[in-house]
């Protein structure tokens, strides 16, 4: 597809969950950007992005270079923008702090949501403790510095499953995909219980992410290395979810940029037998990844 031929129309919105915010169906994952482009490039990139209606900004202070990239475009198109960080953090200073960080590094004086970055990787006792990371975003969050609040989760669903029985949260964003239900089964463990709070849900990682998790050269996605080709049926899969709003995805060039976006203009939820045929796909390739984010439990 060239240049010329993409379809500058509005892209097609989601309700986020209990936010009532209208998010388009793709969000940008600027991790590539922040480890494997140039700042110049990544920042052209960004700027498409965002031009072609990819309104939704996932970063985090861990993405390298991201957020130095991203404060090149944030204070010219601000209001545009559903703006996302995180903080890998269980505590409380430490996550109203990283907040802080975020605002100044992004050149704004507020996020959109502020996640709990990789549950799987914390103390789910102290997040949830009244000295943990979800009351320090609840106090950024009175101060005005984020308007919404949640948790992510690449893993151990279980802790995410805790967080969501025992507050309310505004969002989470899990790693959805064909392949991964067989592995985490983020789709039973724990969307149900989003959906009885109506959390927003954003999925990641719809195509199995980068290879080996790295970012700092261009490189093919897992479910490419593994001989699977149709990526547009893995974004169907992780849109079709109940409760998902939109899929996170990260790119490095244009090309892919405008290929997720024609896949999101054309979306429409797989059929019965297409749902069958792709499962039972995705669970001989997660034969072959094994938990590769983590343990499941």
């Amino acid at each position: 597809m060239t240049t010329a031929s993409i379809d500058i129309a509005p892209l097609p919105q989601a309700t986020f969950g209990k936010t009532g915010e209208h998010v388009p169906l793709l969000g940008l994952g600027t991790a590539p950007g922040g480890f494997g482009l140039a700042d110049a490039d990544a920042i052209a990139l960004f700027e498409r992005a965002i031009d072609l209606g990819v309104t939704y900004i996932d970063t985090a202070p861990g993405y390298d270079r991201a957020q130095s990239q991203l404060a090149q475009i944030v204070p010219h198109c601000r209001s545009e923008l559903f703006l996302v960080s995180k903080a890998h953090t269980a505590h409380y200073q430490e996550a109203l702090d990283i907040v802080e960080k975020n605002l100044d590094a992004l050149g704004t004086d507020h996020l959109d949501l502020m996640y709990v970055h990789s549950m799987g990787h914390l103390d789910v006792e102290q997040v949830l403790a009244k000295d943990g990371a979800l009351a320090g975003l609840r106090e950024a969050q009175r101060r005005g510095w984020t308007r919404y609040i949640g948790i992510t989760a690449h893993h151990a669903p279980w802790k995410s499953a805790k967080v969501l029985r025992e507050v309310e949260i505004d969002a989470c964003m899990f790693a959805l995909s064909f392949v991964d239900c067989h592995i985490y089964n983020f789709e039973e463990v724990v969307l149900p219980l989003a959906r009885a709070q109506n959390a927003a849900v954003a999925a990641m990682k719809v195509y199995g992410g980068a290879i080996d998790m790295e970012y700092e050269t261009p490189r093919p996605s897992e479910l490419t290395n593994s001989g699977f080709g149709d990526h547009e049926r893995a974004l169907r899969y992780a849109l079709g979810l109940p409760g998902v709003s939109l899929a996170v995805i990260g790119v490095y060039n244009e090309e892919e940029l405008v290929q997720n976006i024609e896949w999101v203009r054309r979306y429409a939820p797989l059929d019965a037998g297409e749902q069958q045929t792709l499962l039972a796909q995705g669970r001989d390739i997660a034969r072959q990844w094994g938990p590769h984010y983590g343990s499941v439990e």
